[in-house]
């Protein structure tokens, strides 16, 4: 991690001991796809009754998950691949905010798949059930974020000189965090377009660069 960039890791190690709420009903549909494989973490306080991406109060004691791409209301099945234990969740929120994991599970989840304890696993990511509504929305590229504004205003401010459109968007928290994306594409194939031009253009300085997608209301 470079001190330029001043990227923010959210933890997630803490243990906490709560009465699980009753999980949210299974999806009817068969696994359908595999999503991707990679790493999984989690998420608790300081975020459980706050507002999620989606708007709902996000209850780190329901079967829920963060996504950066994938539609709110998708049902997903997430296995375990050291120790093959699933668990099926919904998303809700948007993240993780960490390169290198594919999915930020709630507590509950977590420790359905003995997941609290290490933090981290390799897990596989199955599409099990699409929403019947997909609200709309963009993809962008996160490049950097930032408990310092005026941190992620420099960075907004050169990625806009480059690439003609970057914005700043809150994450809540204390602190809050502030995060720079770039760009606003149709597709995630576009986006991606735009995540290996930026890696490269900007010799590995931006290496942690990844989609996200932005819902609109």
């Amino acid at each position: 991690m470079t001190a330029s960039l001043g990227l923010f890791l959210l933890s997630c190690g803490e243990k906490r001991t709560v009465r699980a709420a009753a999980p949210p009903p299974p999806p009817s549909a068969s696994v359908a796809a595999v999503a991707e494989v990679g790493l999984a973490s989690w998420y608790g306080h300081p975020y459980h009754g706050r507002s999620a991406a989606s708007g709902e109060v996000y209850d780190m004691e329901q079967l829920t998950a963060a996504h950066r791409t994938l539609p709110f209301g998708t049902f997903v099945r997430v296995v375990n691949l050291e120790n093959s234990k699933t668990v099926d969740v919904r998303i809700n929120d948007r993240g993780p905010f960490v390169d290198d994991r594919i999915i930020d599970l709630s507590h509950a989840a977590a420790r359905a798949i003995d997941l609290v304890g290490p933090g981290t696993a390799r897990v596989r990511l199955e599409i099990l059930q699409a929403p019947a509504v997909i609200m709309p929305g963009y993809y962008a590229v996160q490049v950097g974020a930032f408990a310092v504004r005026s941190n992620a205003e420099r960075l907004r401010a050169d990625m806009e000189a480059r690439y003609g459109a970057a914005r700043l968007v809150p994450r809540p928290g204390d602190p809050q965090i502030w995060r720079v994306l770039v760009g606003r594409a149709a597709t995630v194939d576009d986006a991606g377009a735009l995540v290996a031009r930026i890696r490269a253009e900007q010799d590995g300085k931006l290496g942690q660069a990844f989609v996200i997608r932005e819902d609109t209301n």
